[in-house]
This record gives structure tokens, sequence and C-alpha cells, in this order.
């Protein structure tokens, strides 16, 4: 696809890659334990992205990663989307998880029931976040289990980074099981 592009950035944390397309961020990679991890993740995730300069929006959202990991909480709502690449239901499930404000959580439970779906699809809620390739923008941080646990982040760092963010962004920090 034409017009994919990537651009690594340092924020507090780390490195972080940040890919578009011409409708949006469809893809970040939070920091690793090594800067190749990171840049394999991308690679993987954005096929024939190329690195460059990046359109405005996408360069106020590396404004607003770097601003948001250095302890001060932002809005990306603003920021367009590129879902194409997901599921119908992985999409309704991101677009719903972008309404959680920083410092709120909710369970994967309740944002099931807020998508109308039966109680039994907490999983499938989980499952689709597990496969979020927008972290932080697609806020799956803010989203626990049952026993509002810090469980299921797949990001690099797993639980750990999850209550790190989530302890930055000014929310009561997750028992970690």
């Amino acid at each position: 696809m034409d017009g994919l592009g990537f651009e690594p950035f340092d924020t507090p944390l780390g490195r972080v890659v940040v890919a578009w397309s011409p409708r949006g961020i469809f893809a970040l990679a939070l920091p690793s334990e090594r800067e190749e991890q990171t840049l394999a993740w991308i690679a993987a995730s954005a096929p024939g992205a190329v690195r460059g300069s990046p359109p405005p929006w996408a360069e106020e959202l590396i404004h607003l990663v770097s601003t948001h990991l250095g302890g001060t909480p932002q809005d990306f709502t603003a920021i367009p989307l590129d879902l194409e690449r997901v599921p119908p239901f992985y999409r309704a499930v991101y677009l719903a998880a972008r309404d959680i404000p920083p410092g709120q959580t909710i369970t994967y439970g309740e944002l099931a029931a807020r998508l109308g779906r039966p109680r039994g699809a907490a999983r499938a809620v989980g499952q689709a976040l597990a496969k979020n390739p927008i972290p932080l923008v697609v806020p799956c941080h803010r989203i626990l289990g049952a026993a509002r646990a810090a469980v299921g982040f797949s990001a690099p760092g797993g639980v750990q980074t999850k209550a790190r963010l989530l302890a930055l962004e000014g929310a009561p920090v997750p028992r970690i099981p």
C-alpha cells in the first residue's frame, strides 16, 4: 500500500515507533528492552512502510506520546486512526476503548457491556485487545480483569508496563497477579 511511513522517536520511557497510512495511525510500538525489538515489531506490523517525514497529525501524536510518557496525561482521541487492517469486532472494541479517559479504568466485562455484548464477551474483548496494534492511543492498559487486576497486557514489559502507564495517568495502580 502506498503512503505507509514510520518514524522512531525518543520518549522519557524509551524509543517508540509510530506507523501511519494516508488515513491515520495504524501501529505504535512501545519501548522494548532493545531498540531492535521495537523496530522488528513495527516492520512486521507495517510491511512496506518507509521511514519518512510524518504528516502533521502524526507529528502531533509524537508530541502527545512524548508528553504523556513524561507524566502529563494527554488526550489522543483527535488523532486519526487507520483500522482497516483489523476485523470489525476489534475495530468496535478499539473505538470504545478510546472513550476511557486517562486516570480511569474499566474491566473487560464492562467494555463488553458498553458494546452491547453479552456477559461472556469479556474474553472476546480481551482477545481483541491482545492484538491492539496501537497501544496507548487505543488505551488497552486502562482495561482490567474482573477482579480489577492488571492482566492481559501484550506490549513490551507486560502487566508491569500496564501498571506503570496507569500510574503515569494518576489511576489507582491495580493488583498484579
